[in-house]
């Protein structure tokens, strides 16, 4: 839906409890109890219920007598008058509403929709049913049926389970945690986990969001609110119910093997979502991520006052797959007087032991000085009380630290500090610093390993994949008509010789093959493979018998005609003889790859019910469901994200080569998994996709094998129906051609990842001066991470075209336009090259992105403009736009254009 309203939960004004309860008194009497204990200020009005007793001033009023409506409703009636009291409370003007548990669990999917029925109209946001209601610390908000009561913080939590959201309140509680706001989801009626996230993301007070789900009802909506939650704040999400996943069709070796907890992995990995296994993983990421987020973190050193404790770190960090950090030469020597006597030699990267006596001036002087080193990201401070330290004095130096380190101008570094034995004396100046501290060693690693994996998966969102070669344009179109073809025969798969012309299609390498319906045809085809090949195979075709292996119906290694023969006549035999009742369409005759440093390896296409298309990547061959030694990724797909999948495998270590095996060619097999995702784009009904082997070669692979399902696809996440991809595609069909007014014609398409090449040649042809009227401030430093945040778009909600010279291929200018999360609104950008000023570019992108505005639905699109450029005003007023002065800086001018007022028959302004 959309985050409309959503702040009737988080900031109202005003709070109705609504009866005659159907409860016990104990829940009003737990109600009223954590009202009155959190502070609540606001208006209360008390609908059908009893004095809920001293100290909690509430107006007794009648539903049709409330004097406002309330922002917020928290409903305890009976089931079956929900509906009415909703429509109610919309006619009124009621922005949400909260239906408590028990009892909710049960309702009638016809009560359900009543209610969303009732609520349409004017937006009315539900949560639940089945709740235990939410709270808001810092408005002294607290409707939490739980055991525990939350205090003020800047950590979101969303739950669906009771338990877990009780579990973790009770960890917060002794754990001295906070939280900005805490939701219990119940049955998900309405307001769902994406709007919430896309909601806190937005949220001044949360710094991070905290989620436990079992499933995602909208895959898009979730995952592109993650991602954008991600850039800004940590992600952190707990799954439970793997018992419960089923897999997929069993027709194919990708879907059984796309295990759904697998794809979850791969779908919050690639929305940036920090994924914890349980609860005490959960807990020590938000003890830690929610006091500490740094922008890398690729090494760290260790500090400590003790060798074998530091020993226990450094082994613990290299079995996580952390690493330490190596040291300068200028670190070490002005460590020296910090170091214990008997570390003089050994590897720059060693942990630094520290003197035992070392007083805590030192100890800061210390940790300075590693934090100096650009070789590190942060520092572990591993201290256990002696008889010449006390740890709270430690606890007080690590603190001022870590003060000082974030006020630095440069680059910020992590500390963590891991206190053993501490009473809790420490403690209190490192919660007040923002210091992670830990018990053990080990708990100690963990924490600093969820620093790494954040810092990784936000570098990971912003990647900047190689380019796709020019010369890969699938020809989708014949691809098409084959399946187009089996689809009016109602045929579910696709024969051997209509795989491979699909495969070639998309210029992936297939070993030829021919069907063969009768022994003497499988022996005319081989005679024409025999001129080039020494062996040729044979294999059964049925669409009953998918898995060939498993029933005996290979023959490898024929030598002449003849054989080829005998063993298509054998294996029809021996099938029917065994399967009585499977569908033998014959068999396939294809020639024998020899090469004793390939290696087999399987690519597979799944559908599943929640994410839709999957790509499935790892060691293939008969075994591929034994040795399980798989990736799993979501399409889209480009290059880099290829890579990381193969990285993700065991069998990349042979891939890249050993002291005995040559490397294989891995960049065509990233290209070939790149290739496979945009089938799954181009051609939905394909379900299911196994190339099983595709032997990788020292240049170039091979398909010796494929086979392809296919039905109609389940219309899946997207918010406008028409793909079944989680994750928004390239929009192809924005591709178009401009002309300017002195008659030249530029390219524009929208954005890609790949384009970060280009805009930073773009930057450099734009002045100084253009770049401020852009920016409203100089802008000098264009790092990778500032233009993947211009390159790296999000489709579901963002824009983007870029103006490209098609004779050069240099970017020209570019216009992006981001809506916001209820898709209503979006803020536009324009910039165009300063030597192009005056020949209609900029209009004619302006025009492009008003035409892409109303085509997507967006309502109204709003920029922020310098008075001082003139010329961009001016441009606004002749396409419209209403101008007028910023309310938060009379320097600025807010434009405005509402879109739905425009007739776009003909051109715009």
């Amino acid at each position: 839906m959309t985050i409309k309203n959503l702040d009737g939960f988080f900031a109202p004004g005003s709070l109705a409890l609504i009866g005659p309860s159907r409860h016990g008194g104990k829940v009003l009497e737990h109600l009223s109890r954590t009202l009155l204990a959190s502070g609540w200020k606001q208006s209360l009005y008390l609908v059908g219920l009893p004095d809920l007793g001293p100290g909690l001033a509430g107006k007794h009023v009648d539903l049709e007598n409330l004097p406002t409506a309330p922002d917020l409703a928290i409903c305890l009636s009976a089931a079956e008058t929900t509906p009415e009291l909703i429509a109610e409370l919309a006619r009124r003007g009621t922005k949400a509403v909260v239906l408590l548990s028990p009892g909710y669990e049960t309702w009638p999917e016809e009560l359900v929709q009543a209610c969303r029925d009732a609520a349409r109209n004017t937006r009315l946001r539900m949560i639940g049913p089945g709740s235990l209601g939410l709270a808001v610390p810092a408005l002294g908000l607290d409707c939490l049926l739980s055991a525990k009561s939350p205090t003020p913080g800047d950590i979101a939590f969303i739950a669906r389970s009771g338990a877990v959201l009780n579990a973790t309140l009770s960890w917060a509680s002794a754990h001295k945690t906070g939280f900005s706001a805490v939701v219990s989801l119940g049955e998900r009626m309405d307001a769902d986990i994406g709007d919430l996230v896309d909601y806190f993301a937005q949220d001044y007070r949360t710094r991070a969001i905290l989620l436990h789900a079992e499933a995602i009802s909208s895959p898009r909506k979730f995952l592109s609110a993650a991602r954008a939650a991600a850039r800004s704040k940590p992600v952190i999400m707990i799954r439970s119910g793997r018992s419960h996943d089923t897999s997929g069709s069993g027709l194919t070796h990708a879907g059984r093997l796309a295990d759904p907890d697998l794809v979850y992995d791969a779908a919050f990995r690639r929305a940036g979502i920090m994924r914890v296994s349980d609860l005490d993983e959960m807990f020590e990421a938000v003890e830690t991520l929610a006091r500490v987020r740094v922008p890398q973190f690729d090494a760290l050193t260790i500090l400590s006052n003790g060798r074998s404790l530091a020993s226990l770190a450094a082994d613990r960090l290299s079995d996580l797959g952390g690493k330490l950090a190596e040291l300068s030469e200028d670190t070490l020597n002005a460590l020296g007087a910090y170091r214990r006597t008997s570390q003089k030699t050994g590897s720059s990267s060693d942990p630094i032991i520290l003197r035992e006596e070392l007083d805590p001036a030192n100890l800061k002087a210390a940790i300075s000085t590693v934090l100096s080193d650009k070789a590190t990201d942060g520092v572990l401070v591993l201290q256990a009380p002696s008889a010449f330290t006390d740890l709270a004095d430690i606890g007080r130096a690590i603190a001022e630290v870590a003060k000082e380190n974030r006020r630095r101008t440069g680059r910020r570094k992590a500390i963590v500090a891991g206190l053993i034995g501490d009473d809790g004396s420490a403690r209190g100046h490192l919660d007040e610093a923002g210091v992670p501290c830990y018990a053990s060693p080990a708990e100690v690693v963990r924490s600093i390993m969820h620093l790494a994996h954040d810092a990784q998966s936000r570098d990971f969102l912003m990647a900047a994949p190689a380019s796709v070669p020019q010369d890969f344009i699938p020809d989708a179109d014949t691809a098409r008509a084959i399946v187009d073809d089996a689809m009016k025969e109602n045929r579910t798969w696709l024969f051997p010789q209509e795989v491979s012309k699909i495969l070639e299609a998309y210029q992936l390498p297939v070993m030829p093959t021919r069907l063969c319906k009768t022994p003497e045809e499988a022996a005319d085809h081989a005679a024409e493979f025999f001129k080039k090949a020494n062996h040729c195979v044979v294999k059964l075709i049925s669409q009953d018998l998918p898995f060939k292996s498993r029933i005996d119906g290979v023959r490898l290694g024929l030598e002449t005609p003849e054989s080829v023969e005998r063993a298509a006549r054998e294996l029809i035999r021996q099938t029917s003889q065994l399967f009585p009742d499977a569908r033998i369409a014959g068999v396939s005759v294809h020639p024998m790859l020899e090469d004793r440093h390939g290696i087999e390896l399987f690519v597979g296409l799944a559908d599943t019910p929640t994410f839709g298309p999957v790509l499935v990547f790892g060691h293939g061959g008969t075994s591929v469901e034994d040795s399980r030694d798989i990736s799993i990724e979501l399409p889209p797909l480009d290059l880099n994200l290829a890579h990381a999948m193969i990285n993700r495998t065991r069998i990349a270590k042979l891939i890249d080569g050993t002291s005995t095996r040559p490397a294989l060619d891995r960049e065509a097999l990233a290209l070939a998994l790149m290739k496979v995702s945009q089938i799954a784009i181009d051609i939905p009904e394909i379900l299911e996709l196994d190339i099983n082997p595709l032997v990788a070669l020292e240049d170039g692979l091979v398909a010796l094998d494929a086979r392809m399902t296919l039905g109609e696809p389940a219309r899946h996440p997207g918010r406008d129906g028409k793909s079944r991809l989680a994750i928004a595609p390239y929009p192809e069909e924005w591709e178009d051609t401009l002309s300017l007014k002195d008659g030249r014609k530029v390219f524009v398409r929208p954005v890609r990842p790949e384009d970060e090449d280009l805009f930073k040649s773009f930057f450099e042809t734009v002045s100084a001066e253009d770049l401020r009227l852009r920016f409203f401030a100089p802008v000098r430093d264009f790092s990778h991470r500032f233009l993947a945040r211009l390159t790296q778009l999000d489709y579901s909600r963002a824009m983007a075209f870029a103006a490209i010279d098609p004779e050069t291929g240099d970017l020209l200018g570019v216009v992006r336009l981001h809506a916001d999360p209820d898709h209503k609104s979006g803020e536009y950008a324009i910039m165009v090259r300063s030597n192009l000023k005056g020949v209609g570019l900029g209009w004619a992108l302006m025009k492009l992105v008003i035409r892409y505005a109303h085509a997507d639905g967006i309502e109204t699109i709003q920029g922020e403009v310098l008075k001082e450029n003139t010329s961009m005003l001016s441009m606004c007023q002749a396409l419209g736009f209403h101008v007028e002065t910023s309310p938060d800086d009379p320097g600025v001018a807010h434009v405005s254009l509402q879109v739905t007022d425009l007739d776009l028959t003909d051109d715009v302004g």
